[in-house]
């Protein structure tokens, strides 16, 4: 379960991406789901909906790419929480290896750490 501070941070990333998508800011918007990904990798139901809303956001794009990366996604990202296999840091997009370990950002490092 993530701690209350987490979860916070994490809902803050998602509200502040529906914000940037809203205004058009679609790098910001995808950058802050990214951030929202990392946040979430250790938790289930949270690491399952980002990809959910990095789905979404692909379809509202129709960015035919990383909708279906998203896919396999959806698929693991449970699974792979559960039995701690989510590779940390990974931004979780379909430009990068859906195993692949990635560095973490130092805000997000000492707010995983922390919590």
């Amino acid at each position: 379960m993530m701690t209350p501070k987490l979860r916070e941070h994490f809902e803050r990333e998602l509200r502040q991406s529906a914000e940037a998508e809203a205004r058009g800011d679609l790098p910001t918007a995808w950058t802050l789901l990214e951030r929202a990904h990392i946040l979430s990798q250790a938790h289930a139901g949270p690491h399952l909906w980002v990809h959910w809303r990095m789905f979404t956001f692909a379809w509202r794009r129709r960015n035919m790419h990383e909708l279906l990366g998203q896919v396999p996604r959806l698929l693991l990202a449970g699974p792979g929480s559960l039995l701690g296999r989510a590779p940390l840091g990974n931004t979780g997009g379909a430009s990068v290896g859906i195993f692949t370990p990635m560095p973490i950002p130092e805000d997000l490092q000492a707010l995983l750490r922390d919590s």
